[in-house]
């Protein structure tokens, strides 16, 4: 794949403006394939009302005819407008360096956008719930908290992951029971990971498909409410 492009500070989303952000919490939201900077964006309402909210846009373009942006290729297709860099080993089309080269981004933007924010914590959903977990991997010190909703971790290792199973920050897994886009090897993989890394918390939602729930919303605003109550606290 291609070197990723810097993600793009004119598309970023914020609940806040400028003047506002100091001081405060900061919550990254990384969007899903296919979707953009709108899509977390819109549960602005169901958060609690102290963070600052920042809504990203993932730097790749599908493959037409999909819509939206994406943060690492699926299926082994070049999403940044090229053929790729020749064969990477894969995991159902899911590249643990692709999703390693879309944390160091977010990381990235991280370092120049959220200075002064209290905190830093990500919420992700799908392949944003992936990318999170990857950069609280690269970099445990940066972040107080991950939510992953239908995401999962990636395989393999990396060089944090021996300070995460010190430090063991918050982190909130949500995901249904139908949802058939993950695949199961990925879930178990994270089941198995994700105990030993972090404080984790969750639900595991009956019924619910490739997607968020009010329920699901109303545990990520006190899993919000909780730690930030911690940090304040």
């Amino acid at each position: 794949m291609d070197e990723l492009p810097d993600l793009d500070d004119a598309a970023v989303l914020w609940s806040v403006p400028d003047s506002e952000r100091a001081g405060r919490p900061l919550l990254v939201l990384l969007h899903g394939y296919g979707a953009d900077e709108h899509d977390l964006f819109g549960l602005a309402p169901h958060l609690p009302p102290e963070f600052v909210l920042a809504a990203v846009r993932a730097p790749l373009a599908p493959p037409w005819p999909s819509p939206g942006y994406s943060w690492y290729p699926i299926g082994g297709a070049s999403e940044n407008g090229g053929s790729g860099a020749g064969p990477r080993t894969t995991l159902d089309g899911r590249d643990p360096d692709a999703v390693t080269d879309a944390a160091s981004a977010v990381l990235a933007w991280v370092d120049r956008a959220a200075i002064g924010a209290e905190s830093v914590g990500m919420l992700g959903f799908s392949q944003g719930a992936a990318v999170a977990i990857q950069a609280l991997r690269l970099a445990p010190e940066r972040f107080a908290f991950v939510i992953n909703l239908s995401g999962y971790a990636s395989p393999g290792l990396l060089a944090g992951d021996a300070q995460l199973a010190t430090r063991k920050p918050p982190v909130f897994w949500g995901r249904g029971t139908r949802d058939e886009v993950i695949p199961e090897f990925l879930v178990e993989h994270t089941v198995q990971w994700l105990p030993g890394h972090a404080d984790l918390s969750g639900r595991v939602y009956p019924g619910l498909t490739h997607s968020v729930s009010e329920q699901e919303l109303a545990d990520v605003r006190v899993f919000l409410e909780k730690v930030q109550g911690d940090v304040t606290g």
